[in-house]
């Protein structure tokens, strides 16, 4: 295909030094970055070439490759089917309590085409959106690419979620379909699922079916008329299914991520940017061999990491992955090094609070097993800690394997920052330069680039493919959340500070607004205090994220009880396992601080800032901005006496 140039293309950013330093793609971008992405848009197969790679003229809503049409689901399986590699694995997949399935690409064709045919027969129509709550089985990646496949857009909410979180993004995504499990194994037991999805589902009406798969076969309520097995709609149906092409920016998915004001944002993604950078990313940062790699992405499905990396990114490159169920120390501590021997593992990408987990259960472990397949590893989540780098290269990959620290958010879609797996020396800790293609600032509070050296607050500069098209339903919000800070510069912010090293290389500090980073998941510091005041013995809540050795950050409440509540260790223990009621388990606090009073400016805003300092047991900064400075006596003085409780 020819690329087009955009009408309302930014100006190029300045080369850094390691696009100077690196020949082909890096060279190709700088020199005209349109007609790059579109050389990578190539890759995949389209059923109508368009007629402009990137309009910006309705910024910030980018449209890339307008005009042109394809079929996400045909791009990641049939048409490598096509191509002569159906007998070729598309997942080794492991269940938590050792049963197998290898899933072949033509399986994998006839299994989405079945799946397909299901929702078809369940009245669903292009544009109409469907909710999906699965353990990591199989069937996610046949419901995902069964919905790709029809133009419905998907909503995949983590199987850890509350009823009352799963409601809400039924809610604002108005699904008519939702697709769950009877339930998940979690560290050797069947857990329930669908009852918790009857429950959220009680008072959703979008929903008209309810499509369950039996995974562990225990038992479960039942609506007549709604509830629908799997295997009794799915099995029955053809597997041949002709896709369609849709436009490529056609909603491929919304993914609901925690948002500063305790409110889930939607956030949006279209078709064909997005698995343009999916897979360009995939193969660029991984280096990867469709003939001969064996890769292994350890997020969930309900994360984008699991979109990206699992789903979209990996099929349509027509790689070999590697799909666990399970938790990391079920049945034994080992399990992941087990998998990795087993199926020849060669990109391991998993998460730094898991690294530190690995660290924290000892070195003999990985050390009990032959990980010598091993050529690339990746980070994901969070910035990786120089320790947690250092142990992850010497005791997982041999003192040899590359480590590709990789930097995105949901909203990017897509890997923006990572060093390359091409020989040359990584940094522990720093996400080091944008990829090819994509481009990346550090600058200050008026949005002037920082010098070396120098630290700010991280912004993208140009659009990039799969860059989120905005929030569900709400244009001002996704002006206001990302734009409004820089718009004078036309920059999206993205909540994250960073600085320069003396090269120029980016090292990530981690998010400078009120959403929290606990082992990689995005926790919104309102939501958390919604669900506390929603107790009946708490008056008022904040909360913050104080350093964590294992999970990055971890949540840590400070409340004010109702009178006559007291402030024992119950009614701490009470408050977490609310708060994981309500949002899910890994939102519940780690310590709970009951204080008399919160520290608040005379307008009446909480100082975090301060409550951050007590959290990590610091000298507390500078209190002269508060309507009563003796608070921060006050909540010391109650600590001291015994009134913190940890989890």
């Amino acid at each position: 295909m020819s690329p087009r140039s955009a009408d309302h293309a930014l100006p190029e950013n300045p080369l850094t030094p390691r696009d100077a330093a690196v020949s082909g793609p890096a060279e190709h971008a700088a020199a005209d970055r349109l007609a790059f992405w579109a050389q990578q848009a190539g890759q995949l197969h389209w059923d109508t070439e368009w007629d402009q790679v990137l309009d910006w003229s309705d910024a910030p809503f980018a449209r890339w490759f307008t005009g042109g049409r394809l079929n996400v689901a045909y791009n990641c399986v049939d048409r490598h089917v096509e191509a002569g590699y159906g007998d070729q694995v598309a997942f080794h997949w492991e269940g938590e309590p050792g049963d197998t399935r290898t899933i072949t690409y033509a399986e994998l064709r006839r299994e989405v085409c079945r799946t397909a045919n299901a929702l078809l027969s369940l009245g669903l129509t292009a544009g109409d959106r469907v909710a999906i709550q699965l353990p990591m089985i199989p069937e996610a990646v046949f419901a995902m690419l069964a919905c790709a496949r029809l133009g419905l857009p998907h909503s995949v909410v983590f199987g850890g979620f509350s009823p009352a979180a799963l409601q809400s993004r039924i809610e604002d995504a108005q699904a008519r379909l939702l697709i769950t499990s009877d339930g998940q194994y979690r560290r050797g037991k069947a857990e329930p699922m669908k009852a918790n999805t009857d429950e959220a589902t009680k008072d959703t009406p979008s929903i008209e079916h309810v499509l369950v798969v039996r995974r562990t076969g225990i038992d479960v309520p039942w609506t007549e008329g709604r509830d629908v097995w799997w295997h009794d709609l799915v099995d029955a149906q053809s597997d041949e299914h002709t896709p369609e092409p849709f436009d490529a920016e056609h909603p491929l998915f919304i993914l609901y991520t925690s948002g500063t004001t305790g409110r889930p944002k939607g956030i949006l993604h279209t078709s064909g940017g997005y698995l343009t950078q999916a897979a360009y990313t995939h193969r660029t940062v991984f280096g990867l061999d469709a003939d001969t790699d064996v890769y292994w992405c350890t997020a969930d499905i309900g994360w984008i990491t699991g979109h990206s990396y699992i789903v979209y990114g990996p099929l349509a490159n027509r790689t070999t992955s590697v799909m666990y169920e399970g938790t990391p120390n079920t049945p034994h501590e080992g399990r992941h090094f087990e998998i990795i021997e087993r199926y020849g593992v060669t990109v391991y990408y998993t998460a730094p609070t898991l690294i530190r987990t690995f660290m924290k259960w000892g070195e003999h472990i990985p050390a009990g097993h032959d990980l010598s397949s091993i050529r690339v590893l990746g980070s994901v989540g969070e910035p990786i800690n120089p320790e947690a780098w250092r142990w992850y290269r010497e005791h997982i990959g041999g003192g040899r394997a590359p480590i590709v620290d990789t930097w995105w958010q949901t909203e990017t879609g897509a890997v923006m920052i990572s060093p390359l797996p091409d020989g040359r020396a990584g940094k522990p800790g720093s996400a080091q330069t944008p990829l090819p293609g994509l481009s990346a600032k550090v600058v200050d509070d008026q949005g002037q680039e920082v010098g070396r050296g120098e630290s700010g607050y991280l912004v993208l500069d140009q659009p990039w493919p799969s860059m989120l098209r905005g929030i569900w339903g709400d244009e001002e919000r996704y002006r206001e959340t990302y734009w409004s800070r820089f718009a004078d510069h036309g920059y999206y912010f993205a909540g994250d500070g960073a600085r320069y090293d003396e090269d120029g290389d980016i090292w990530l500090l981690g998010r400078v607004d009120d959403v929290m980073n606990v082992s990689g998941h995005r926790i919104s510091t309102a939501e958390v205090e919604s669900a506390l005041v929603s107790h009946p013995t708490v008056a008022e809540a904040a909360v913050v994220g104080a350093s964590d050795a294992t999970t990055g950050q971890a949540i840590v409440a400070f409340v004010i009880l109702r009178g006559g509540a007291a402030g024992t260790e119950d009614v701490a223990a009470a408050l977490r396992e609310h708060v994981a009621r309500e949002i899910g388990p890994i939102a519940k606090p780690r310590q709970i601080m009951v204080v008399p009073e919160l520290p608040k400016t005379r307008s009446g805003k909480i100082m975090r800032r301060l409550l951050r300092d007590i959290a990590e047991n610091r000298e507390v900064g500078d209190v002269t901005t508060l309507a009563d400075a003796s608070v921060v006596d006050l909540i010391n003085a109650g600590l001291k006496g015994g009134t913190s409780q940890a989890g």
